[in-house]
């Protein structure tokens, strides 16, 4: 044995690590290496609040390996050449990496570990980002899940509390670098500076985003021992509440692997909450909607683009820059849409109950397509996951799996004065309707027998669009679908 390359990806941690666990058993010394090509991921490239995070995290895990006597390398792709070279210029004789599942990424990786196999290395990749993988879970029949709820019974009977594997508390290392070293000894390679994968904006407009977030391992271990200590045990009650700090917030470090699904049900337990029941039962059915994202991406790849529901390919989407820069903005004149549209674009996250309330008003009242709203989170969102991303919004257009009914029609006016009847979130990302009192803050032009000074509203603009006429509209463009079984088979 020489070396063993690490190849990581979307796995920037150390604990629960398969790959780098597999690694550092085998004893050679082990080499990190992370190639930048986001070109292999086309036609969905990371977004620019993906590469803010990814820089960062980068950084934390280099400064963590290097705690343990070991280095990150850097490289820009393509991938399968830069693996080679990276293999000539260590003299590794092994390559392990921990799996992701996106379309354009599966027969990717599986072309780089054939080639790469015909090249004499060992080969071996791993889960890390899973409870299951994708193609583990089949229903009765053997075929794939479309409603998630007996997707999750059976996750939950297949096991969802794996041990989570140890943190290397050190990692073999090479002893020399590349210049006077034998042929075959392990030799630490060049790395690129992370400044030159240039994933930082030349324009900084992240500073909301660093007031926000910590990326890296130990900033997704604070995140979720925070969660667990303040807000798990009330999760049920407070997770559709966006003014209040009632969710985890670990959505971007599960997507960039900071932490795993395993961890996170281990760290459940420790704490003491049994995962069967209350809060602690329906974040896990969080982490099961997660699961049930991959499973579909896994199934069906062609959602990323098209819907799964065929009856949607005729479905009279409608264009209007207007409209969608409006609501890009924030400016729909809709307190509560704007407040979401608001936090994603200062904070670069949004809470869940707003994403559908603003995906609802984007695909049923605005009649617009869901691509629009998928290409605008995934640029704007830290987490932003192809699998999450497809399934919430395939879910809120109706066309995708368990929209159930998919014919409905979220009243943003309504949801508004439901979970956030104080208006404190909307007073938050709104100011200019600070001095709006709550019983109208949710509909201050709408009327409703309320006759509001317009000075306590500055310029915030009149709704685009009429929110009854338009669910009329949305609801007639669904009776006019083919009936089941018409379109893609």
């Amino acid at each position: 044995m020489t070396a063993t390359l690490v190849w990581l990806r979307r796995d920037l941690r150390l604990a629960d690590q398969p790959a780098l666990h597999a690694a550092v058993e085998r004893g050679a010394p082990v080499i990190p290496v992370f190639v930048h090509a986001p070109e292999e991921e086309t036609p969905w490239q990371p977004g620019a609040a993906s590469n803010w995070w990814l820089h960062h995290s980068l950084a934390r895990l280099s400064e963590a390996l290097e705690r343990r006597g070991s280095q990150l390398i850097l490289r820009r792709g393509p991938t399968l050449g830069t693996l080679r070279e990276l293999v000539r210029d260590t003299g590794a004789d092994a390559v392990f990496w921990n799996r992701l599942y996106e379309p354009a990424l599966i027969p990717r990786d599986r072309e780089i570990k054939h080639h790469l196999r015909e090249s004499g290395l060992r080969v071996e990749s791993f889960n890390a980002a899973l409870l299951h993988e994708p193609w583990c879970i089949r229903s009765g029949s053997g075929n794939p899940y479309r409603v998630f709820s007996p997707f999750w019974k059976s996750c939950r009977q297949a096991g969802i509390d794996d041990t989570p594997l140890p943190e290397p508390q050190a990692i073999p290392a090479p002893s020399a670098s590349t210049a006077g070293t034998q042929p075959r000894a392990a030799r630490w390679p060049a790395s690129e500076p992370l400044a030159a994968l240039a994933l930082l904006p030349r324009i900084r407009w992240d500073a909301g985003l660093a007031e926000t977030w910590t990326p890296g391992e130990a900033g997704a271990l604070v995140r979720l021992r925070d969660f667990l200590e303040t807000s798990a045990e009330r999760y049920h009650a407070m997770r559709d509440l966006p003014g209040q700090p009632g969710t985890s917030r670990v959505s971007p470090h599960l997507h960039f692997g900071e932490i795993s699904p395993r961890q996170i049900v281990r760290a459940l337990r420790d704490a003491g909450f049994d995962p069967d029941s209350g809060g602690a039962d329906q974040f896990l059915s969080e982490i099961g909607w997660r699961e049930f994202a991959h499973h579909l991406l896994f199934h069906f790849p062609h959602t990323t683009g098209a819907p799964l529901n065929p009856r949607f390919e005729a479905f009279p989407w409608r264009e209007s820059d207007r409209d969608l820069h409006a609501w890009q903005q924030g400016r729909t004149g809709i307190p509560i849409v704007d407040a979401g549209m608001r936090e994603l674009w200062q904070t670069g996250w949004m809470h869940n109950r707003t994403r559908m309330i603003v995906a609802s008003l984007l695909t049923k009242n605005l009649r617009m397509h869901w691509l629009h709203g998928a290409r605008w989170f995934w640029d704007t969102l830290v987490d932003a996951d192809l699998a999450s991303n497809t399934l919430g919004w395939q879910w809120t257009a109706g066309s995708g799996a368990d929209a159930a009914p998919y014919f409905r029609v979220f009243n943003p006016v309504l949801q508004g004065e439901r979970f956030d009847p104080d208006g404190c979130y909307v007073r938050r990302y709104v100011p200019e309707l600070g001095r709006v009192p709550a019983s109208a803050i949710h509909a201050p032009r709408a009327g409703r027998g309320r006759s509001l000074d317009p000075a306590l509203m500055h310029d915030y603009p009149s709704p685009i669009v009429d929110l009854r006429q338009s669910r009329e509209a949305a609801l007639e463009a669904f009776r006019r679908l083919p009936p089941p079984g018409a379109g893609r088979s």
